[in-house]
């Protein structure tokens, strides 16, 4: 989902009265130079950051779908993401030419999916984060009790509930987009009072598609954090150090999440209350937002390179890698394999006690 300024200075695509994104994308017409700029660089980043999120992300959806050891609870709902963001990513080409036509030549069908797959990325992947989040929390604060629920079909079915919601949430984006007459360019058109409702839409997607869902986030990590210290765990348990090693993980999502799409937020919502003057400053920090937003799309499949040891060996089978070192190997065995149902399988030394220690292993990436 790309910046939705609702009251643009003179200079930038007003024809919309809100979204300048790139369906629109801010195109600021007043400065030559940063049009000029606009032109090349940011097609040219747009096109690099499809043709890594692109690669990277099918090569996720690969490794979870083709091999039986990936298909866990928490793995089903990496896989959502990452076909998430493949749907986003689709659209950077037709974005990136827009960018670089200044029009939109492909007609308002096409106009119309690009912005609402773009609007659908955002809610499903705060929407996925937030039930992987819930999961951690089951899993480390609830291991006995949530275990029939942290199964392979319980996370298909929450999966499945996320997709709608993220449809139902974009349905504005489906209704409004379309191509601007006069300009040309993919945007949304609001009805009068064109801007109350494009106030009323930041809000909204901020609000629901970012800051609550960011809340309930916060909430579960906390939650975790006062389990785990109040445990009082011994160092080396086999489970507990699994565990840990997949809700590190999911932390670290979510942060990069958080850090690629506050900036897009904040500055939506300053420009609520103060219009962004028409300065090349001003256009070089709209971009990098827009942008910043986007490459979070092609991040997820490093993080789950670097911290995940069943991603990197799969990986590194995929892409006729050396295989792992033996001492890599060794650990990874220690690890617990999972079945289908979600349940430990282990025959390795018996794990702590989870009534000692609040953390018994129920996932593995």
């Amino acid at each position: 989902m790309e910046p939705l300024f609702p009251a643009p200075a003179p200079g930038w695509n007003a024809s919309s009265g809100t979204t300048p994104g790139d369906g629109g994308n801010g195109t600021l017409v007043g400065l030559a130079p940063s049009a000029g700029a606009r032109a090349v660089l940011v097609p040219v980043l747009y096109l690099l950051v499809c043709a890594t999120g692109l690669g990277g992300n099918a090569l996720v959806i690969y490794v979870v779908l083709r091999h039986a050891r990936m298909k866990t609870v928490t793995n089903i709902y990496i896989l959502n993401l990452a076909v998430a963001d493949v749907l986003l990513l689709l659209g950077l080409p037709f974005l990136a030419t827009q960018n670089a036509a200044s029009f939109w030549p492909f007609g308002p069908v096409l106009c119309r999916l690009v912005m609402t797959l773009d609007g659908i990325n955002q809610f499903t992947s705060i929407f996925c984060l937030t039930v992987m989040s819930v999961d951690r929390y089951l899993a480390v604060v609830h291991p006995l009790r949530s275990a029939r629920w942290r199964r392979p079909h319980v996370a298909k079915l929450a999966s499945a509930t996320v997709w709608a919601l993220a449809l139902l949430m974009s349905l504005p984006l489906l209704v409004f987009a379309d191509v601007q007459e006069g300009w040309g360019t993919c945007n949304l058109s609001w009805p009068e009072p064109v801007g109350r409702w494009a106030a009323a839409f930041i809000i909204y997607t901020a609000v629901l598609g970012f800051l609550a869902p960011l809340l309930v986030i916060c909430l579960c990590y906390l939650l975790i954090l006062v389990k785990v210290r109040a445990s009082g765990v011994r160092v080396g348990c086999m489970r507990r150090r699994s565990e840990r090693k997949v809700t590190r993980m999911v932390v670290v999502v979510v942060l990069v999440f958080v850090g690629c799409w506050l900036p897009f937020f904040t500055v939506n919502i300053i420009n609520l209350a103060f219009v962004l003057p028409e300065e090349p400053a001003s256009a070089g920090l709209y971009f990098f937002v827009v942008i910043l937003s986007y490459a979070n799309s092609c991040a997820n499949p490093v993080l789950y390179g670097f911290l995940s040891n069943n991603f990197r060996q799969s990986f590194r089978k995929v892409l006729c890698l050396r295989k792992a070192k033996g001492t890599e190997k060794d650990a990874e065995a220690t690890e617990l394999q999972l079945d289908r149902g979600g349940q430990p399988q282990e025959a390795t030394p018996p794990p702590c006690n989870p009534e000692a220690n609040g953390l018994m292993q129920t996932s593995k990436l």
